[in-house]
């Protein structure tokens, strides 16, 4: 049998990619209004408003993930794990549990925004009186209080494919009031409100749908569950704290990267470097339909002990993904300069160097993207913890003596190495879990 026909006549592989289409399809049209109004932003704000308005967005989102119990990946390993198994009690009080968590998380993490707004302003912009554009951003968590429960509904009821839908809606919206600032010389505040119109939209529509499906799936006064249907409330606790900690520490030495190059270089630099960093992050747009879509069905192997089909299963979604992210990344590095000319105009040309550091690492990421979904799914939820904490505090060492000097580029090349290394050491520790335990079984 061909390789061809091996993708095509296996249902479980049919059944992620047909999901993942419905969601890229309107991901790629969201992809295509984000280029376009990057370019309007870009060009509208130059280096130093971009760099300004990108630390804003990342500061909040950097906040709210350091107290963030990632509730998407609770849903999905237990709520996906109970309702598999017809327990439904138990899967409307799992739901029930994420969602007060996280509304108090979001409402705390606003709090903090709110008094830490002149400490971010002092530290990682240039400027002076604007700390309360990062009050006002902060909004956005309001409006997101449950932003991550409801992936998690959406994933274990198969309807992710409506996050597109919204993701597409609030673009529109926003493409259009950015593209009225462009036109009409807007400033940097009406930049802001329209990205925090799109987080509003896109939290409370998914609020909104996540709550139908638990009707239909659970019954209409589902919320009504005692808590105390959950006897393995202390595996939840040590589940939840060990993704929270995982989170923070992704987010510290990962996802807050725009805030450690503005702790060491211009805001004028931090515009440049945001142009490379989302160009390249891109690259997630056809990963990020895969992982939501592969995660759930990973859990469910699992908890079946189905091994085999396991195995073969993540092997046809890595063949899949390092096809498309190798071709992605080549394009990325051979054709960096014309992108970035489109994109932001010669001003930031300076940023190609970055560019290609950064794809490296990126494509190696995405190649890879089962790795912790896969150790959460066999109970190793503090491995990733361990594994991302030392490599970031290595990165974080580095930067020190590495970005004063090397600049935006050194940037760059250390978020590759966070990457490889931690990506690489998880994947392959949750492919000889997966022998060990199979050969357990066995004997």
């Amino acid at each position: 049998m061909s390789l061809l026909s091996k993708f095509k006549n296996d249902p479980l592989f049919g059944k992620v990619i047909r999901s993942s289409g419905k969601l890229l399809s309107a991901n790629t049209i969201s992809l295509a209004l984000s280029v376009f109004q990057g370019v309007m932003v870009a060009r509208l704000l130059a280096p130093e408003g971009l760099g300004l308005i990108r630390i804003v967005m990342v500061y909040a989102s950097t906040v709210n993930s350091i107290l963030s119990f990632r509730m998407s990946e609770l849903v999905v390993r237990y709520g996906g794990e109970y309702l598999a198994k017809g327990e439904k009690e138990k899967t409307a009080a799992i739901m029930k549990a994420a969602g007060l968590a996280e509304t108090l998380v979001s409402l705390l993490a606003f709090l903090l925004v709110v008094l830490s707004a002149g400490i971010a302003e002092k530290y990682f912009t240039e400027a002076t009186g604007i700390a309360w554009m990062f009050i006002i951003y902060a909004l956005g968590l309001l409006a997101n209080f449950n932003a991550e429960t409801s992936m998690g509904i959406l994933q274990v009821t198969h309807k992710i494919e409506l996050q597109g839908i919204f993701n597409l809606t609030q673009n529109i919206l926003v493409t259009l009031i950015i593209g009225a600032a462009f036109l009409w010389n807007g400033t940097l505040p009406v930049v802001l409100g329209a990205y925090l119109l799109g987080k509003v939209i896109l939290g409370l529509t998914m609020f909104i749908a996540a709550q139908i499906q638990l009707q239909k799936i659970l019954g209409r006064g589902w919320w009504k569950v005692s808590l105390s249907k959950l006897t393995s409330a202390r595996e939840l606790i040590r589940f939840a704290v060990s993704s929270n900690i995982s989170a923070t520490i992704i987010k510290i030495f990962r996802e807050s990267e725009l805030l450690w190059v503005a702790f060491f270089l211009p805001t004028s630099i931090v515009g440049l470097y945001s142009v490379a960093y989302t160009i390249v992050s891109f690259i997630a747009i056809p990963a990020d339909p895969l992982i939501s879509t592969t995660f759930p069905e990973i859990n469910r192997l699992i908890v079946q002990k189905a091994w085999p089909q396991l195995k073969d299963f993540l092997r046809k979604i890595t063949t899949l993904s390092f096809a498309y992210n190798l071709v992605l990344g080549l394009g990325f590095i051979l054709f960096g300069r014309w992108i970035i000319l489109i994109y932001s105009g010669e001003e930031f040309l300076n940023a190609y160097p970055a560019l290609v550091a950064l794809t490296i690492g990126i494509v190696f990421n995405y190649i890879l993207f089962w790795n912790r979904p896969l150790l959460l799914s066999l109970g190793l939820p503090d491995f990733p913890i361990w594994v991302t904490l030392a490599v970031g505090l290595t990165k974080v060492t580095l930067a020190f003596w590495l970005i004063p000097q090397y600049g935006i580029v050194a940037a760059g090349a250390l978020l590759s190495f966070y990457y490889i290394a931690s990506v690489g050491i998880m994947a392959l520790r949750g492919v000889n879990e997966i022998k060990k335990v199979e050969s357990r079984e066995q004997s």
